[in-house]
């Protein structure tokens, strides 16, 4: 411990960040750098400055990277249509590996000897942050509280700040607060009353999203434009890719678009239950698909669902900077050149539904998909010879059971 001078904290602000500084400057002995990342959050960030600065930290970054974040993460991440388990759609994931991006190159541009993280010892965070790091500065020493404190339970940590004059937001009475991450793509929650998969969510809990009983009763409807895979306006009206977010987080939450509640599986081995509010995700990746069904040769549309569920799990597990997540990128990247277009969309009630899709790039031939007369643009005798060569194999399987079982 006595060789840790200066560490580099990736500090929110809330409960554990909060609680990390003083543990830090008590058990180290070492100066502490806050490094706070704006990635949409909101309010958080002023708080964080105000109660980092309270603690005696005199180092404080914080750094507005909405823009960074939507274009260079969750963009080339909504190319590949990626959702973890079919379900999740990785929004605490896809932020950690920008996090550990700017950690390291404070801790580079400081001097710091460590940098140092508030997730737990059970969780996927922890994972994330230290490859993600590893892979960007190879020598970091990594310093997580988590894995050498006894402060292991929520019960403990409010103690601990209760102990040392630490406050801390959303303390409902005696109860533990969620544990909730928040970003431009979601806002997740754990712990609590949802700790156990039985519960049902609070409604009160979720604070991005009206539920679909309130929702309009009148549908809103968006024409979502792309280009090479990237949404760039909403309603004929450009916008940068952290706008484009942040628009479709307060339409679709209006319209009770993005709650989700699951049971997952964490890299460390274990499940475990989250709730997320994913509005503008859900939208984004519901468009994509729509505009890649357009625009998108069937077989490469194909291969790009085989490889998603890799993809997906890349992300979630904590391999943005690896290797076979950059080659897939690449792969993916090439896929989008002529996925550009307008989609429309209607928004009701929790539901996002395409009722439109238009694209110069379009591969749908109407003269060929007709019902009526096309004019001699399709040879229906054609499927005569397709079909028997599909066949071939599986008259040629039927004649041996059937001649196996004449000899029983």
């Amino acid at each position: 411990m006595s060789e840790v001078k200066k560490v580099v904290l990736a500090y929110s602000g809330g409960l554990d960040t909060s609680i990390i500084v003083k543990w830090l400057q008590d058990e180290y002995q070492c100066e502490v750098v806050t490094f706070t990342a704006d990635i949409g959050q909101g309010g958080e960030v002023e708080p964080a400055r105000v109660k980092a600065a309270a603690m005696g930290v005199k180092e404080i970054y914080i750094e507005d990277l909405r823009e960074e974040f939507a274009r260079d993460f969750v963009y080339p991440m909504m190319r590949a249509n990626a959702m973890y388990e079919g379900e999740y759609r990785l929004g605490t994931s896809i932020a950690r590996p920008l996090i550990a991006k700017r950690l390291v190159e404070i801790a580079q541009a400081v001097g710091a000897d460590a940098i140092s993280h508030g997730a737990t010892g059970k969780g996927n965070d922890q994972v994330r942050f230290e490859l993600n790091s590893y892979a960007l500065m190879p020598n970091v020493k990594v310093i997580a509280p988590w894995r050498e404190w006894d402060l292991l339970s929520r019960e403990k940590l409010m103690a601990y700040a209760a102990e040392h004059n630490i406050p801390i937001e959303n303390n409902k009475g005696k109860k533990s607060p969620y544990s909730m991450d928040a970003n431009l793509l979601h806002i997740s929650y754990e712990g609590g009353v949802i700790e156990d998969p039985a519960n049902e969510p609070e409604e009160d809990m979720w604070l991005w999203t009206v539920s679909i009983e309130n929702a309009p009763d009148v549908p809103t409807y968006l024409d979502i434009g792309f280009e090479k895979g990237d949404i760039i306006s909403i309603n004929g009206q450009e916008m940068s890719p952290a706008t484009v977010m942040e628009y479709l987080n307060k339409v679709g939450g209006a319209n009770g678009i993005g709650r989700d509640d699951i049971v997952e599986n964490r890299f460390v081995g274990m499940k475990a239950r989250g709730c997320y509010e994913t509005p503008a995700g859900t939208i984004m990746l519901k468009a994509h698909r729509a505009m890649e069904s357009l625009t998108l040769d069937r077989n490469a549309a194909h291969l790009k669902d085989d490889l998603m569920p890799r993809y997906a799990e890349m992300i979630y597990n904590g391999f943005w900077f690896a290797p076979e997540r950059e080659m897939l990128q690449a792969l993916i990247d090439e896929s989008q050149t002529f996925v550009s277009g307008n989609v429309r969309v209607k928004l009701y009630k929790g539901n996002v539904v395409v009722v439109g899709r238009t694209s110069e790039n379009s591969l749908f031939d109407e003269a060929i998909a007709t019902f009526e007369e096309d004019g001699g643009a399709y040879n229906h005798k054609d499927a005569e010879g397709f079909i028997k060569l599909n066949a071939l194999r599986l008259r040629t399987a039927a004649k041996r059971r059937a001649k196996n079982a004449s000899k029983a």
